[in-house]
């Protein structure tokens, strides 16, 4: 009796072990990009001209400051500077822009092509609404230096 006792603890012990490795595994939740992430999804699929893309990545109140047609208007110059620059980019810097009013997060990317440069020729530039928004406010492209290519 006490060997078909044991015998049944280890065929038990061992049928849930292999239960245990066999069970689906509990997914961790998803963690929300962070807004670097998301800034550079955004600015990738503008220079990709995948404006449909970085359309959705607009925050609410941008998208009823900017029809898509007046989007893509505002994104042709990025669009444009990453035909002349390569679709390549580096986050150059990012914090909040601290004004009279209020604090805004913002993420800097430059075009790998000025890496060897001491200072990027131009930035693109993205701000969101707040440190725990993860849609885009806004974007710009802006000129550091003198450009000698034009």
């Amino acid at each position: 009796m006490e060997q078909h006792a044991r015998k049944y603890r280890t065929w038990l012990a061992a049928s849930l072990w292999g239960a245990m490795l066999l069970a689906p595994q509990v997914a961790k939740p998803a963690e929300a990009p962070s807004q670097v992430q998301v800034a550079r999804r955004f600015l990738l699929a503008v220079l990709a001209g995948h404006l449909g893309a970085a359309y959705r990545l607009l925050a609410p109140e941008a998208k009823v400051q900017w029809s898509t047609k007046q989007f893509a208007a505002a994104a042709q110059p990025l669009y444009a500077e990453g035909q002349r620059r390569g679709p390549t980019i580096d986050l150059y810097k990012f914090g909040f822009r601290i004004g009279d009013v209020d604090t805004q997060p913002f993420c800097a990317f430059m075009f790998r092509s000025d890496s060897t440069a001491a200072k990027p020729q131009v930035q693109l530039d993205v701000t969101f609404g707040s440190q725990q928004a993860r849609l885009v406010q806004g974007f710009s492209l802006i000129r550091l230096a003198a450009d000698s290519a034009r």
